[in-house]
């Protein structure tokens, strides 16, 4: 049957969005570099479009253009013509940041900087190579893997580790009020980066414990983190590579968004050597994006744009339950439970085999 005019208008209004997406992005991305939001103040007062170029050097006409562009996008208000103040999403992207609701600045700028810049968007210029081959592309535009460039730059290490505890504290806050950690005496973060997701766990549980464990790039900002949270004398660090080994004297070992970064193999790999370490009466849980069966309209785009983020950049895949599972009875774990987060994440808790 043809397509009526009004589902073409609708797909074709789709279509229009899904292209100036990338647009945005660089909206977004061009205007933190530049430090736009910053110049105003984070008490939403406005401020002439005039003024803002003038700090930042620009031409006054094109700053003007800009500024409502992201008026437009909701990163700011423009409550009299020519004058700008920060919007709700702007404050998370201004130096100082908003007030999270417990204290810490609420903040998206490591996140937007790293995922609309070179270390993220470069193996998206070669998509089609990797739907070719089933490799990531990361190698092809930096000539070394990703965890490889990160190892060598300290300055993009420490912005993916500040990315990645910006993008963890929602699901941190989710995990840490629908899982029963009451039940443990010690918690491994695997992979756990600064520790933002374990401060998270401990915070209320005084009788809890932590370890947590990454590379040495991996951990470096965590002593901060555990400092800020009053946690240093609750939680040990260690660095080193998971694959090799991960530290005993945990009844609770914890994968957050590391299973995803991994083909099958390694995945089986890294989780073998927790199997060795889990006590018989310890869980493994795995907090990752979780993708239905089939596109079913339940999970985010975010989560399948993610999968080819992936793809390209690590070679790793966002995997379906029983996918997930799979890799842990081939490790030699027995999954016993599913528990939803804000999607598109879910919590995989598993048991010795």
């Amino acid at each position: 049957m043809a397509a009526s005019q009004q589902e073409i208008d609708v797909a074709q209004g789709h279509l229009a969005r899904l292209v100036f997406g990338q647009l945005a992005a660089r909206v977004v991305g061009t205007a933190l570099r530049l430090g736009v939001l910053d110049r105003f103040g984070p008490d939403r007062t406005s401020r002439p479009a005039a003024e803002v170029a003038t700090g930042l050097g620009t031409d006054p006409r094109a700053t003007l253009r800009l500024l409502r562009a992201m008026a437009a996008l909701q990163l700011l208000t423009e409550p009299a013509p020519g004058r700008f103040a920060l919007a709700p999403a702007g404050e998370l992207l201004h130096g100082g940041g908003a007030a999270s609701p417990d204290g810490t600045a609420a903040s998206m700028a490591a996140f937007v900087r790293m995922f609309t810049g070179p270390v993220v968007l470069s193996g998206w210029d070669h998509l089609a190579d990797s739907l070719l081959t089933g490799d990531p592309s990361f190698e092809t535009a930096f000539g070394v893997d990703c965890f490889g460039y990160l190892k060598q730059n300290p300055e993009a290490s420490a912005e993916f580790n500040a990315a990645m505890s910006q993008g963890t504290k929602a699901t941190a806050a989710g995990l840490a009020a629908a899982y029963d950690f009451d039940r443990f005496k010690t918690v491994v973060d695997v992979g756990g980066g600064d520790g933002t997701l374990l401060a998270a766990i401990l915070r209320g549980r005084p009788a809890l414990r932590g370890m947590l464990f990454d590379t040495a790039e991996g951990v470096a900002e965590a002593g901060a983190v555990l400092a800020r949270e009053q946690l240093v004398e609750r939680v040990t660090v260690h660095a080193g590579d998971f694959f090799a080994g991960v530290p005993s004297g945990g009844d609770l070992y914890l994968l957050k968004s590391v299973v995803i970064d991994w083909e099958d193999d390694a995945c089986v790999a890294l989780l073998e050597q927790c199997r060795r370490v889990v006590p018989d009466d310890g869980r493994l849980l795995i907090v990752e994006p979780v993708l239905p069966p089939a596109v079913d309209g339940s999970t985010p785009p975010g989560a399948y744009l993610s999968d080819l983020n992936m793809l390209v950049n690590t070679g790793g895949r966002v995997r379906t339950r029983a996918e997930l599972e799979d890799l842990c009875v081939r490790a030699g774990f027995a999954p016993t439970a599913l528990t939803p987060l804000p999607p598109p994440f879910a919590a995989l808790e598993a048991a010795p085999a």
